[in-house]
């Protein structure tokens, strides 16, 4: 018998909700199945779309029996954090992973996010997501301290494996028991489809996650490697202010659910040591002659200029009592999974 510890048993949730990506969710998909560590499953949650359930039903209809590719329907409200709330009561693993449906693993992505819970304090691990460009490559003007607003990982962030408040929810695990503790993602923070750009519902569950478990520690290892497709109209200044501006929204709401110091403490480091040194490089890039430099250090004056607007509006509205009322309830698994078919964490070893 050999005395190697079990491997971690992932569920992948993989949250849709369009047609239009239809070839992306097949590469997602595809790219989970080639891990160097194989997950349990791959759940593909639908946002309320009767046509895309039915179309990637039967596209997985193989599938079904073995259970490798499971299709369900978003069982909350419409929205990525319902989605994923749905996807995680469905998951018959110990530890889940959430990918973005327009992005493709590296092979051993599962494996890194494994490695981290060998410490039994880890109770989410987080990864590196690299851009790809629509145009090919990226905007002159566009700075790689905002590449969160594509949903990468931005400048300044700390290379290895290292400890964080938060993670990203489009390249991110958890243990299965985390959200016993502290219940799901947040209902009215973060997207609803293409129609309001919003975030930080991950930000808000990490910082609950905190709270409710003593000791707990969230990690990011950039070994584990995904690259997200940027669409061409997310390439454009337009979608950069929009998305800055509902950033500083998605934070007031963040600070209102577990308050301005938690919120935002993170951020404070970011504006006042990250930012200023990325307009500093574009002020002296432009100096040197070196494209775009005057325009990624005018971008990053704006976009915090107009992430103070959102906050400051966010915050406002919530004094007002006009804020979206949010939630995050107890994620019970037993009312879509029975218990006996469910992996525990307590049954699993850790891989070193």
């Amino acid at each position: 018998m050999s005395d190697r510890p079990t491997p971690p048993r992932f569920s992948v949730v993989i949250c849709v909700y369009t047609e239009e990506r239809w070839g992306d969710i097949l590469a997602a998909v595809d790219s989970v199945r080639k891990q160097s560590l194989p997950p349990l499953e791959t759940l593909l949650v639908v946002d309320h779309n009767d046509r895309l359930l039915h179309r990637l039903t039967e596209e997985y209809a193989d599938e079904r029996d073995r259970a490798e590719v499971r299709v369900l329907a978003n069982a909350g409200p419409r929205g990525l954090s319902s989605g994923r709330n749905t996807g995680i009561a469905a998951a018959r693993g110990a530890f889940v992973a959430f990918l973005d449906d327009d992005a493709v693993a590296e092979r051993d992505w599962l494996h890194h996010f494994a490695a981290g819970y060998a410490d039994p304090e880890v109770v989410a691990v987080g990864g590196r997501t690299l851009p790809v460009w629509a145009s090919g490559r990226r905007p002159v003007w566009f700075p790689e301290e905002f590449d969160w607003v594509v949903g990468c990982t931005y400048r300044g962030l700390a290379p290895g494996r290292v400890r964080v408040r938060n993670v990203l929810g489009g390249n991110a695990s958890f243990r299965r028991t985390a959200f016993d503790a502290a219940g799901g993602f947040a209902t009215g923070i973060g997207r609803d489809g293409d129609r309001r750009p919003l975030g930080c519902e991950e930000t808000e569950l990490c910082i609950r996650l905190a709270g409710a478990v003593p000791g707990a520690v969230l990690l990011i290892d950039d070994r584990a490697v995904i690259h997200h497709k940027v669409p061409a109209v997310r390439e454009r200044f337009a979608y950069f202010r929009t998305r800055v501006y509902a950033e500083g929204l998605s934070k007031a709401l963040v600070a209102q659910s577990v308050g301005a110091g938690k919120g935002l403490e993170s951020e404070r480091r970011y504006t006042s040591r990250v930012l200023p040194a990325g307009v500093l490089r574009g002020v002296r890039d432009g100096r040197f002659g070196r494209a775009g430099g005057a325009g990624r250090a005018g971008a990053i004056v704006t976009a915090v200029a107009l992430a103070a607007v959102g906050y400051a509006l966010g915050t406002l509205r919530a004094r007002r009592g006009a804020s979206p009322t949010f939630s995050w309830g107890p994620i019970t698994p037993e009312t879509v999974t029975p218990p006996e078919t469910r992996e525990t964490a307590e049954t699993e070893g850790a891989a070193a």
